[in-house]
């Protein structure tokens, strides 16, 4: 099996003071815009913010490549499709991508049809993304499924309030559908995995365990082909950047 070793930090000179502020008023300025509008960004971004406290000259080139990405796709539009207004969210995780030994998770949130009731799997019909995470996990996870996990953990939080605001404007929420494509942390919030490893868990996970049994959300597993959450969650080849701006932008 491959083994997956830590990004190492470079070893590099940090840019002066005002190179800093330079990349740290770039990363503030392009979050707000990534986060409204131009979610192929948040990788990029998320990348270049983990930095920026102390940026070096390869955090300059990764800010001129996400200039010129602007520069190429200067007008991003998201277009929203009629549905039942049911909150359905897609969760992935990317492990030992950021340096320090972190791992980086990502949440794509869209309005779609009623899911049809279990045993059958939600099938939704992809809609503009209401919002969608790109956020570094800050503690060292142990392995893949625990990032995962971690994943499901944070955009079942950020869910909440959405599914509030939701119900309060007249759309009746079901159990939140939650898609993740790892089998383990499928089988830890449903609890039918044995305790050996997971044991190192982090104890705030159990929260999942707790909510899907209150029926708030609704956790299911699908190939990761079939995961919009995954491309938000590591860098790819300009071909896979024009064919995602197909799905997501007008």
């Amino acid at each position: 099996a491959k083994i997956q070793y830590a990004k190492g930090i470079p070893d590099e000179v940090v840019l002066d003071k005002a190179g800093t502020q330079y990349i740290q008023s770039v990363a503030g300025t392009f979050q707000y815009y990534g986060q409204a509008i131009d979610s192929t960004m948040l990788v990029a971004l998320n990348e270049i913010g983990t930095n920026q406290a102390a940026p070096t000259a390869t955090t300059r080139d990764k800010v001129d490549w996400l200039f010129d990405y602007a520069l190429t796709h200067p007008t991003a539009t998201i277009k929203y499709h009629a549905s039942d207004m049911i909150l359905h969210v897609e969760s992935d995780a990317a492990y030992l991508v950021l340096p320090k030994a972190r791992s980086r998770y990502a949440g794509f949130f869209h309005l779609a049809d009623h899911p049809p009731d279990p045993p059958a799997l939600p099938n939704p019909t992809i809609n503009g993304a209401v919002n969608v995470d790109c956020k570094a996990i800050r503690n060292v996870v142990g392995s893949a499924a625990e990032a995962e996990t971690a994943g499901l953990y944070f955009n079942a939080q950020r869910t909440i309030p959405i599914r509030i605001a939701l119900e309060e404007m007249g759309h009746p929420q079901p159990p939140t559908p939650i898609k993740t494509d790892n089998a383990t942390a499928l089988g830890y919030v449903y609890d039918n995995i044995k305790q050996k490893r997971s044991k190192s868990f982090d104890m705030k996970y159990h929260w999942l365990r707790d909510r899907e049994q209150q029926k708030q959300f609704r956790f299911y597993w699908d190939k990761g082909s079939n995961n919009n959450a995954d491309y938000f969650t590591k860098h790819h080849p300009p071909a896979v950047h024009r064919e995602k701006r197909k799905v997501y932008f007008v």
